[in-house]
């Protein structure tokens, strides 16, 4: 070959690098600005069609401004209150008017019938941000000037503040960590210097793209991200790029190990060739899986289908086009120390998954009935995990100031105080409908917000025709005691005639998410099925084998389920999940679950159609074994990572993706769908021409 055609051979991967490097110029920047534009304000990411939100938009109209509220508890060291300190609390909640953020006048001092607290309410602007957490420590010190009484913040303003201090840091902390952990896991499994910091760049450029085009939809409102969505696009990119990184530069270490000429090039193009159709199919099992949330009525469930749809997208190009190029222009020195050796044609690995294949081979059936058992007995648990939401006690991990300060504001006060059922209704009815509520077993008290902006002792206040109605509950706002009391109470007030009235507040939210979150289990998953068994099947060319996959990764979903139920209660101390864990679970663990299927079957078809159903899946297995178990424990180890943020939730979701694709990766995929495929043979490639094979 000429010297300017070797040249030119070489042009397109050096433009590839030299773009990239470029590109990650500009969009390097945006890892670290996603927190600009997220919002952890929770009332942001309500059903959007529940009564509570409709609530929640009536109340602004009561409200010379936006506002949420901080409660604050004293309670005495000798356990009875004094005149003093009465004074000095009255004093401290004065003294808050010049504090930034704190707007109108705070509530009088009410003392607890117990006598051994008071309690006050500051209303806080809602727009405040990042300095929240700067007000409520400004009320915290105020507060502190009590002399001889313990203080506390508690109440929506507080719960904010510390949800702001469990994300904050999070775009450098959990990268960091995650980066870390792939790095590490690289290292020892591949044992080589260059290819882990070729992997980790690409799936850093993967970010940095996904953050840059999130952004910039953000900042014009087109996606919404909270702290909760931005951790889980920096997980999710940062997983799927290494996955389908490792598994491209697996297949190019295998052609350059078959290849006599030693021509990089060559290599790669057929690397990239057997490998996009897996690679690209298994992103668009995730990237569809997610999309399909935007189903959902939750917003914050809804606004993740996008964001994780561009990041998936985003790790499929940057390992399509960077990695190919910079693997191409190292060669096997990307390997280096190991570098991939010539092997003998149509020979087989004698290793840990020749030896697994070998097994499969002797005893299929023997292999899939016990797998099949063990899964079934671990499923067996999963109706024991609790989805009705978390009580506020257990929404962080760590000991939390807002938590301990409404334990105790509880002690002291109906359960309810500072987050009451709020009732919007018309002000011709407001009498019946107080009465109404204040009759409603499980509500302490009820009566009309005055123009004072605080409940009874005046004229009620009427926006546009109708009253706002405070309806103090009896049993704590986060408890199922409360959330029955809800219902009861719109039962009750929706029965005054003419009233209109709808129940809002804290708890009305908590039960309209719980519900909300149950229609959308019912409504995404069968969806999220079919798009992944339409996306097998056209990629397998097979209506049977898409079943039997779908089949064991959802009974992977259960038993996964299942384990978490046990490892929830009697390890962990949780007394419930969130009601969209499970939801949350099954659209990664499932998504996820096809992708090392379909890294396997992908090579499996290769393989059968040289040699047979029944030899192919031992071959496939054996050839795709390391490179599939590896993508699996870096998977697993991304997702660990979410742990770094205090909260409940991301713990929950972090267990339930971690375990989950381990069991998927080290027994599903490896023992339980190859035996099947042994063991029934070619018939499942039915329709295709392969099943005469």
């Amino acid at each position: 070959m000429p010297p300017a055609s070797r040249a030119l051979r070489w042009l397109v991967p050096a433009l590839l690098l030299v773009a990239w490097l470029g590109l990650g110029g500009v969009v390097g920047p945006y890892a670290g600005k996603l927190g600009e534009v997220s919002t952890n304000d929770q009332s942001a990411f309500l059903p959007q069609s529940a009564e509570s939100t409709k609530v929640l938009d009536a109340q602004d109209a009561f409200r010379d401004e936006q506002t949420i509220p901080a409660v604050v508890v004293w309670t005495s060291d000798d356990g009875s209150v004094s005149g003093e300190q009465r004074a000095a609390a009255a004093e401290s909640l004065r003294s808050l008017a010049d504090v930034p953020g704190v707007t109108g006048q705070a509530s009088p001092v009410i003392p607890a019938e117990d006598g051994a607290a008071l309690q006050g309410v500051v209303q806080l602007r809602s727009d405040l941000g990042e300095q929240l957490g700067e007000t409520v420590d400004r009320i915290r010190e105020a507060a502190a000037d009590v002399p001889g009484a313990a203080s506390h913040i508690a109440g929506p303003a507080a719960t904010q503040a510390d949800l702001s201090d469990a994300f904050a840091g999070i775009d450098s902390l959990l990268l960091l960590v995650a980066l870390g952990v792939v790095l590490l896991i690289l290292l020892l499994v591949y044992r080589s210097v260059l290819l882990p910091l070729v992997v980790i760049t690409s799936s850093v450029l993967a970010l940095s793209l996904a953050s840059a085009l999130v952004y910039q939809l953000a900042e014009r409102d087109l996606v919404r991200v909270d702290g909760q969505v931005q951790g889980i696009l920096s997980i999710l990119v940062i997983g799927a790029a290494t996955d389908y990184a490792l598994l491209l530069a697996a297949r190019y270490k295998e052609e350059l190990s078959a290849r006599a000429d030693r021509d990089r090039l060559a290599a790669m193009r057929t690397a990239v060739r057997r490998s996009a159709g897996a690679i690209v199919a298994s992103a668009a099992t995730v990237g569809l899986g997610l999309l399909a949330l935007l189903l959902s009525d939750l917003a914050n469930t809804s606004a993740l289908g996008p964001v994780g749809a561009i990041g998936i997208v985003c790790a499929v190009v940057s390992t399509m086009t960077f990695l190919p190029a910079v693997l191409a222009l190292l060669g096997r020195a990307a390997y280096w120390p190991a570098r991939p050796k010539a092997a003998a044609a149509g020979t087989r690995s004698d290793g840990v998954w020749g030896r697994v294949a070998a097994a499969v081979e002797r005893a299929p059936r023997r292999i899939w009935a016990g797998t099949g058992v063990l899964l079934l007995v671990c499923a067996a648990f999963a109706p024991q995990l609790k989805s009705g939401g978390v009580p506020l006690s257990e929404i962080f991990v760590n000991d939390a100031p807002s938590v301990e300060a409404q334990e105790v504001l509880s002690e002291h006060y109906p359960g309810g105080s500072g987050n009451p059922a709020v009732i919007i209704a018309d002000a011709g009815a407001a009498r019946e409908v107080a009465g109404a509520a204040t009759r409603t077993e499980g509500v302490s008290a009820a009566a009309p917000v005055t123009e004072s902006g605080r409940p009874g002792g005046g004229q009620p206040k009427v926006v546009d025709g109708r009253v706002m109605i405070d309806a103090t509950l009896a049993d704590s706002a986060d408890s199922d005691a409360a959330k029955e009391t809800v219902q009861r109470l719109r039962e009750n007030v929706h029965g005054v005639d003419g009233a209109d009235a709808l129940v809002g507040g804290y708890t009305a939210q908590q039960y309209d998410t719980q519900q909300t979150a149950q229609r959308d289990r019912v409504v995404i998953t069968p969806v999220v099925l079919a798009i992944i068994l339409v996306i097998l099947a056209l990629l397998l060319r097979s209506l049977l084998m898409p079943l039997l996959l779908v089949g064991t990764v959802a009974l992977n979903y259960f038993a996964t389920i299942g384990v978490a139920a046990l490892v929830f209660q009697h390890l962990l101390g949780f007394t419930g999940t969130d009601a969209s864990v499970p939801l949350y679970g099954f659209v990664f663990l499932v998504a996820l679950g096809v992708d090392y299927n379909i890294f396997l079957m992908t090579r499996v078809r290769e393989e059968a159609l040289r040699e047979g159903t029944r030899r192919g899946v031992l071959t496939g297995l054996t050839a795709t074994g390391g490179v599939i178990t590896s993508a699996g424990v870096v998977l697993a180890a991304t997702f660990a990572a979410l742990v770094v943020i205090p909260l409940a939730f991301l713990v929950q979701i972090a267990f339930i993706v971690a375990f989950g694709v381990l069991l998927d990766t080290l027994v599903v995929r490896s023992l339980l769908v190859p035996a099947l495929v042994r063991d029934i043979g070619r018939v499942l490639w039915w329709p295709s021409a392969l099943r005469h094979r």
